[in-house]
């Protein structure tokens, strides 16, 4: 091979890390809990509670049903999971949901802060 021809090798691309949903999560440092649970009615009604506010705000939700995963949609475009499966006999009411409430929750109280609606996109087969 003469030296013209010869290539060098290339660099491995580096992937961009992963992201986290704490990456988006006011306060989060590793070391202070962040909570959040889903709640989901028999007729479909979704509720998120956390305890922690967005440092952006969530544009929409999407919910696989194949898979049971919960993802948030941040302003901006990215997107993060839940980190949670939905179990199958309760992610099954969800099927009909267009939008979940999504609850800030005072830690010292329980009590509710605020409240918004935020769509929700179903993923099916």
């Amino acid at each position: 091979m003469s030296p013209e021809e010869h290539t060098p090798p290339q660099e491995p691309q580096k992937r961009k890390p992963v992201g986290n949903l704490t990456d988006f999560i006011e306060g989060s440092d590793g070391k202070t809990p962040v909570d959040i649970e889903v709640a989901v009615q028999n007729d479909g009604k979704v509720a998120v509670f956390h305890n922690r506010r967005f440092k952006v705000p969530i544009a929409w939700y999407e919910f696989d049903l194949n898979n049971s995963s919960l993802e948030f949609v941040m302003d901006g475009g990215e997107t993060r999971n839940a980190g949670m499966k939905i179990h199958p006999k309760i992610a099954k009411n969800m099927q009909n949901s267009h939008q979940i409430l999504t609850i800030l929750m005072d830690d010292d109280s329980g009590e509710a802060l605020e409240g918004h609606y935020i769509p929700l996109i179903i993923h099916r087969d």
